[in-house]
């Protein structure tokens, strides 16, 4: 299966179309309709109907395609980290998180690191689940993780980054965004958002609310739901202060709890690369330096 034929039959399947779909692609309509047929004897089973000039999915086409167009897109970025990294850089070093803000100094690190370092590439990747597991297949150099995660896997260093606490999100004409903490007796009579894979710390918080018996609360499947449910005026949330972006849509205000979470960076023990460690180094140092900045 070459990748040309890869794009006929995604294009074949989004036309239905034989000689639409040769013109888009620039090949002659039987060079086009030659190159379905190879592949479809190359997996042996039919992925179109024909009629004419016309076609229609299989089932098993229209299975296979769905897959197809995943594995094509996947294809497409490695080709172009690769056409990246040939053209400039010598090394890379891969960085896990789960989202953009975890990291808020990450595009500042790697600026710096760059100056220091301009032919190593720093490559972030982002894994919304599955980051961990992917860490130790040796997938990626570095994960961002907090420290409960950490405890008792083999064959990784930590390196501490900083502490985050919890913060309320609400909507910036909440009456509760007047006060500078928020306590528990502040969300009596409101609907708290929970769930959404909550870090350990978060959960044992939402838990103490909801027994108080005084909070209504509302389950929501992951981040992106709860602070679109907030932006509805659905209730407020309680987050890790790693996942403000700082924008200011939302209003971010202190939880008064005991709380909070450690924040570290992962890498391998078998990496011994001196790039690494500068890298890490210099982020540490950038967190260190932001005494002022709420984490």
């Amino acid at each position: 299966m070459t990748t040309k034929q890869i794009d006929y039959c995604i294009e074949l399947a989004r036309t239905l179309n034989f000689s639409r779909a040769a013109e888009n692609m620039f090949v002659s309509q039987p060079t086009f309709s030659y190159q379905i047929r190879l592949l479809e004897e190359e997996i042996g089973f039919a992925l179109f109907d024909r009629n004419g000039k016309g076609a229609s999915l299989t089932p098993a086409g229209a299975q296979f395609v769905t897959y197809l167009a995943g594995m094509r897109q996947e294809m497409k970025r490695a080709i172009e980290q690769g056409q990246n990294f040939s053209a400039k850089y010598q090394d890379n070093i891969t960085i896990s998180l789960m989202v953009r803000q975890a990291v808020y100094f990450l595009p500042e690190a790697m600026r710096l690191f760059e100056e220091q370092e301009p032919g190593v590439q720093i490559t972030p990747v982002f894994q919304y689940e599955g980051g961990m597991e992917s860490f130790l297949k040796e997938e990626s150099d570095i994960l961002f993780a907090l420290k409960e995660q950490a405890r008792q896997v083999a064959g990784i260093t930590a390196h501490d980054l900083f502490e985050s606490r919890i913060y309320l999100i609400a909507e910036r004409d909440d009456p509760l965004t007047a006060k500078n903490v928020i306590t528990e007796s502040d969300l009596y009579g409101r609907t708290l958002m929970v769930g959404g894979g909550s870090p350990a710390a978060l959960r044992s918080v939402q838990q103490r609310l909801i027994a108080s018996g005084r909070i209504d609360y509302f389950n929501s499947p992951d981040h992106d739901t709860t602070l679109t449910n907030v932006a509805a005026k659905k209730g407020v949330c309680l987050a890790p202060g790693f996942l403000n972006d700082h924008s200011g849509q939302f209003a971010w205000i202190p939880f008064d709890c005991k709380e909070s979470f450690s924040c570290q960076l992962l890498t391998h023990k078998n990496d011994a690369r001196e790039s690494v460690k500068r890298f890490i180094n210099i982020l540490q140092k950038l967190y260190a330096d932001a005494v002022a900045f709420p984490l």
